[in-house]
């Protein structure tokens, strides 16, 4: 009996009279002497000690060792098998319960004595298993389930293990090899899934965690999400100035000097964007490409520039990422070098000053040209998709002879594979404005200085507010919408600013070396100066759930839109604070989101209550655009409602003009675009074509297909259309969006 009291103070701790007996399942009537006596006994030999205050008996320190060596005595005599365990460093060993007790102080902060008796607890349950060895995620997963009864959630909370179960692994792969993405999507894939457990468990409060995992927001890459900024803009200038330096002490890689011919500084703009993609988890850009590597060029024949721009384009395509697949970017093409760029000293060969950059307005026309020229068609005749091209459209530009043949050449190209996207810098707030191909935008309104503003910093990255899901839960009721509109804000900006702290904190801690080099004493990164986004997902949606009509076939829905736009641009214009809180909303396409929150919308709600695109199996909810891409609507009142919401989210938008499969005339688009940039405020737009290419003729194709025009070939034929921003094959895209594809409005916009 007075190793049971002990045995029980060891287990739960310091307990009454009482609870002792009850424990003991003893009878105050029957028991009350004998039960008196043993107590007496353990007290007088300083086994146990009483509590005056809570009137509660514990352990003392020498009955602590009685029990240990109580339990050792034990093992012996009746010879109990040992527990062998499989650990996380590959290796059999013998179970010994202190090691439970030591990770339960070291992880999760537990006092030692409790750790001792959830140690003991756990142990006591593992000898009941008939098993040849135990494993150390299952030991964790038992801990656990002993914390949870003793009410312990925090330790649990710290103490859980991340990783992906068996079959999910499995599923990855096998899903992986189908869709050919290669080996490093796995591991890219297994490593993002960790990282977004320990986020959401550790860094994220719990609020803002729950909202993502319920679908009122969406974190946008919550894989890299403590690691990584989402976007950069880099500035070419830096390398051909300094050289490149792979960054960091530990690291191998040799540095490169300032490139002396134009080979060797598309070496350096390859192996910038190589070397970012590993410091960054989106879309880099070169903005001013043609511009900065015009100084490079000049004397050299158009042949030589072609082929060595081949070759760059061709190399970028054949660098792989952390993710397997290859690296991302978008070139930024001016047709006449900026104002604000002319007097500029250019850096050229050997990194030593070359003039300024208005000196070389015909190389920079030149480098353009050719590089449209490389893009029409790969090896094979395939279309080429990266880089995305930015073709910037400024008023002088526009309107200057020496151009005209570099437009006709950017039209020409869009009217065939529909690839480069369109910057109209014509109006008041765009001038210094730089965008990347997938919609981001960087505006000059920070500092005032458009190299500042937009270079050598990017996007953090973006938290998507699900506007449905706002209606839904106010009950469709609008006073309602806007009170919880304004909590979810609240819970996006706080997410964003731990993700500026934490990648502040990446950074002094060496893990972004790349970014955080240093030339001539200057910083690379400019981190304040990031922006971070606010992105909406299903505006239309929740005009629908809030008026009963979609925004294309009512004026009020249309004014309403608008309400809830300027609304969170005022809102979260209101939250920006120099110098480090640059946050705007965005459209920023986002089809992972669309179609993750209108599922979960969907299974919440039901049907019944829901407004979505696509279908009951495969709904979403509309992206990037205002008007979703289905409505059949005429071109000019698209262009005039994407105008209007292009002004509320400066963070980021863009407009597709779906082009009919058909063939379009360059020059016709060419009067579309002169039309468009007059008439409208829309930021940035791209003509979007269905390409289909086939490998055995080796020839592309405009339209959906279902075998080769040429050849009559089915299976050599590879769809490719333009999702939200970037072109991916048809058979990578979620099956809802793949089935909306061919219910697009499309537009012959030379006949408009």
């Amino acid at each position: 009996m007075r190793l049971r009291i002990l045995d029980l103070l060891l287990e739960q701790g310091p307990l009454s009279y009482t609870e002792l007996m009850t424990a003991m399942r003893l009878s105050p009537s029957r028991d009350a002497g004998r039960f008196a006596y043993h107590l007496k006994l353990l007290l007088k030999e300083d086994l146990m000690e009483p509590d005056v205050k809570t009137k509660k008996y514990h352990l003392s320190d020498l009955g602590r060792m009685l029990m240990d060596v109580t339990e050792d005595i034990e093992e012996r005599v009746s010879r109990r098998r040992r527990l062998m365990v499989r650990t996380s460093r590959l290796a059999m060993e013998e179970f010994d319960r202190n090691r439970i007790a030591e990770s339960l102080v070291r992880e999760a902060g537990v006092p030692a004595g409790e750790a001792q008796m959830i140690a003991r607890e756990t142990e006591r349950r593992l000898q009941g298993f008939r098993t040849r060895y135990l494993t150390a995620p299952l030991i964790r997963e038992l801990v656990n389930a002993v914390l949870l009864e003793k009410g312990h959630e925090e330790y649990r909370h710290k103490l859980t293990r991340l990783g992906l179960p068996v079959y999910d692994v499995t599923q990855l792969v096998r899903s992986a090899g189908e869709e050919g993405l290669g080996a490093g999507a796995v591991h890219g894939a297994a490593g993002d899934a960790v990282i977004e457990e320990y986020t959401l468990l550790n860094v994220l409060p719990r609020d803002v965690a729950d909202a993502h995992l319920s679908g009122a927001l969406h974190l946008q890459n919550l894989g890299c999400w403590i690691l990584k900024p989402q976007e950069f803009v880099h500035d070419l200038r830096f390398f051909l100035q300094w050289g490149l330096n792979p960054g960091g002490t530990a690291s191998t890689g040799l540095p490169l000097p300032p490139p002396r011919s134009f080979e060797s500084a598309l070496q350096v703009a390859s192996n910038v964007l190589r070397i970012g993609a590993t410091e960054t988890s989106g879309e880099q850009s070169l903005d001013f490409f043609n511009v900065f590597l015009a100084p490079f060029t000049r004397g050299l024949p158009a042949e030589r520039i072609e082929e060595s721009l081949r070759f760059f384009i061709e190399d970028l395509n054949q660098s792989l990422s952390v993710r397997g697949s290859p690296v991302e970017a978008s070139l930024g093409l001016e047709l006449a070098v900026p104002e604000f760029l002319g007097e500029v000293e250019a850096p050229g060969p050997g990194g030593e000053p070359a003039g300024n950059y208005a000196g070389f307005a015909e190389e920079s026309r030149l480098l353009a040209s050719v590089l449209l020229k490389v893009m029409r068609a790969g090896d094979g005749g395939r279309p080429v998709f990266n880089p995305g091209l930015v073709v910037k459209l400024r008023p002088e530009a526009l309107d200057d002879e020496e151009c005209e043949p570099l437009l006709r050449r950017c039209h020409r190209l869009a009217s065939e594979f529909g690839t480069p996207c369109f910057a109209n810098l014509c109006f008041e707030g765009q001038e210094g404005a730089s965008y990347a191909a997938t919609g981001s935008r960087f505006p000059s309104d920070w500092t005032g200085d458009p190299e500042l503003d937009a270079l050598r910093t990017g996007s953090l990255d973006s938290v998507v507010v699900n506007l449905p899901r706002v209606s839904y839960d106010a009950g469709k009721k609008r006073s309602r919408f806007f009170e919880l509109l304004d909590e979810r804000l609240e819970m996006a900006l706080r997410a964003l600013e731990i993700k500026y702290r934490t990648i502040r904190q990446r950074a002094r801690e060496g893990l972004l070396p790349f970014l955080t080099q240093k030339g001539g004493g200057d910083q690379y990164l400019r981190l304040e100066n990031a922006s971070r986004l606010v992105s909406l997902v299903g505006l239309n949606e929740a005009v629908r759930s809030l008026s009963g009509a979609w925004m294309h076939e009512d004026e009020e829905a249309l004014g309403l839109a608008e309400e809830v736009g300027g609304y969170l641009l005022q809102s979260v214009q209101g939250s920006a604070k120099r110098p480090e809180t640059r946050v705007y909303p965005s459209l920023s396409p986002s089809p992972e989101a669309a179609r993750r929150l209108a599922e979960l919308d969907v299974e919440r709600y039901g049907w019944g209550q829901v407004s979505v695109q696509g279908t009951k199996d495969h709904p979403f909810y509309t992206d990037a655009a205002a008007l979703p891409l289905g409505a059949n609507v005429p071109l000019a009142e698209r262009l005039a409602t994407e105008a209007r919401f292009h002004q509320l989210t400066p963070g980021g938008h863009l407009a597709i003009i779906q082009l009919a499969d058909q063939e379009q005339d360059p020059e016709g688009l060419l009067s579309a675009t002169r039309r468009l940039v007059k008439a409208h405020r829309v930021g940035l737009y791209a003509y979007s074509r269905n390409i289909v290419h086939c490998g055995r003729c080796r020839k592309a194709f405009q339209g959906t297909p279902s075998k080769c025009p040429d050849c009559g070939s089915v299976s050599a034929l590879a769809g490719f259309s333009r999702l939200s921003a970037k072109y991916l094959p048809t058979p990578r895209w979620p099956p809802a969006q793949l089935l909306a594809l061919s219910r697009r409005a499309s537009y012959v916009p030379a006949s408009a």
